[in-house]
C-alpha cells in the first residue's frame, strides 16, 4: 500500500542520513589541523564535540523517525480492531440463526456459546471480545435503529457504488434488522450531512442492549480506512451487508475495504 511504501522509504531515508552524517563526524579529526590535536586537553576536547554532534543527530533522527513508527503502531492496533470486530460480527450471525432471529443483548451472550447436545459451542474468542481502540475495552453494542447503524449503511452504499450488499442467508432473518432502519433513509442523505459527527450518532451502550453489530468507543481519526470511513466510531462491525454484492465493495483494500489513507503525521 502507499502508505506503507512510504513509511518504509522514510524509515530507509532516515538511516542513510544518520549514517552519513556518523561518516562526516568520524572526519572531522582528518579535517582538524595535527597540532590541535597534539595535546591530551584537546583530544578530550574533540571527543566531547563529537559525542555532543552524534547526540544531536539521533535527536533529530528520532524526531524524523517517530512520526512513521507512531503511525506504524496505530495502524498495527486498528488493523487487529478490524479482526476482532469481524470475529464479533461473524459470532452475532451464528447466534441470530440460531435463536430463529433473535438479537444477542451483551458480550457473554456470545462468549457463552451456543448449545450443541450437553456442551456449548464456542463462537467467539475471549480476545475479540475486547476493543483494542477503546480506553476500557468495551465495544458499542450496536443497535439495527441506531443513527450510527443506518448512516454506516448509507456510507456502505455510497462506498459500493450506490448498491448496498445483501445480507446472508437465510435472508430473512437478517433483512427485517436492515429494512427497519435503512428502508427510508438510503435516499434522503447527502455525502455532506454523513461528514457531520453527532453526539446521537455516537451513542455508548455497552451491555444489555439488543444489537446487530458493535463499533468502538474511539472517535479518532484513523490511519487506514473501512469500507471508505476514516474514523473508529463509525466503522460498524456486522453480519449484515455481506451477501450478493459485497464483493464489490473490495476492489482497492483486499479483505474488508481497508485501505491506507494519508494522514498528517505533524
Amino acid at each position: 500500500m502507499e502508505t506503507g511504501k512510504r513509511a518504509r522509504n522514510a524509515e530507509y531515508g532516515t538511516r542513510s542520513f544518520v549514517s552519513g552524517l556518523w561518516s562526516i563526524v568520524s572526519g572531522l579529526r582528518i579535517l582538524i589541523p595535527h597540532s590541535a590535536l597534539r595535546t591530551p586537553r584537546s583530544e578530550r576536547g574533540m571527543s566531547l564535540v563529537a559525542v555532543m554532534a552524534v547526540m544531536t543527530l539521533f535527536s533529530i533522527a528520532l524526531l524524523a523517525v517517530a512520526p512513521t513508527v507512531q503511525q506504524g503502531v496505530q495502524r498495527e492496533k486498528e488493523l487487529e480492531a478490524i479482526r476482532r470486530g469481524e470475529e464479533v460480527a461473524e459470532a452475532v450471525r451464528q447466534y441470530v440463526i440460531f435463536y430463529q432471529g433473535k438479537l444477542p443483548q451483551s458480550m457473554d451472550d456470545l462468549l457463552q456459546g451456543l448449545p450443541q447436545g450437553t456442551k456449548k459451542r464456542q463462537i467467539l474468542r475471549a480476545s475479540a471480545a475486547v476493543d483494542p481502540l477503546s480506553a476500557d475495552g468495551k465495544w458499542r453494542l450496536i443497535e439495527p435503529n441506531s443513527k450510527t447503524f443506518i448512516n454506516f449503511g448509507r456510507r456502505l452504499q455510497i462506498y459500493n457504488n450506490g448498491l448496498l450488499p445483501n445480507n446472508p442467508q437465510p435472508s430473512q432473518l437478517f433483512d427485517q434488522y436492515a429494512v427497519k432502519g435503512l428502508v427510508n433513509i438510503l435516499d434522503t442523505k447527502s455525502d455532506e450531512d454523513l461528514k457531520e459527527e453527532s453526539e446521537e450518532e455516537i451513542e455508548v451502550k455497552t451491555d444489555k442492549t439488543p444489537f446487530i453489530g458493535v463499533a468502538s468507543q474511539s472517535r479518532s481519526r484513523s490511519v487506514i480506512t473501512y469500507y471508505g470511513i476514516e474514523n473508529h466510531s463509525k466503522w460498524v462491525f456486522t453480519p449484515l451487508f455481506r451477501g450478493v454484492g459485497a464483493s464489490s465493495t473490495r476492489p482497492r483494500g483486499g479483505d474488508f475495504g481497508v485501505e491506507d489513507t494519508l494522514q498528517n503525521t505533524k
